[in-house]
C-alpha cells in the first residue's frame, strides 16, 4: 500500500450489500469486474451474511462498481448497497478478496 496525495483525484468508499450475497460467488465476481473496471481495495463476508467491501478509484469507475454490486453476480440476489465516503491516506494497489 502506498500513501495517497492531497490533490489526488481518488475516491475511497466503504460499501455494503446485504441479501443473498454469500455463498453465490459474490466475492469472486466483485474481484474480476473490479479489475475489469480499474478499481482497487477489497472484498469479505462479513458475520451477519452481508458483503462488505473497499472500492478505491476515479469517480466514474467507482460509479460502474457501484451500479454493478446493486445487481451482483447471476445467483445474487442483493437487497440494498450502503456506501459512505472513506477518509484514508491508504492506495491500494489492487482489489482482493480477504
Amino acid at each position: 500500500m502506498k500513501k495517497l496525495y492531497r490533490d489526488s483525484r481518488v475516491e475511497t468508499l466503504e460499501v455494503r450489500v446485504t441479501g443473498r450475497v454469500q455463498g453465490v460467488g459474490f466475492r469472486v465476481a466483485a474481484v474480476r469486474h473490479a479489475h475489469m473496471l480499474g478499481v482497487t481495495g477489497w472484498v469479505r463476508n462479513a458475520d451477519d451474511g452481508a458483503v462488505e467491501a473497499l472500492l478505491q478509484g476515479p469517480h466514474d469507475q467507482i460509479d460502474r462498481m457501484l451500479s454493478w454490486l446493486h445487481v451482483g453476480p447471476p445467483g445474487a440476489r442483493v437487497l440494498e448497497v450502503d456506501s459512505q465516503v472513506a477518509l484514508t491516506e491508504r492506495h491500494f494497489d489492487r482489489f482482493e478478496q480477504i
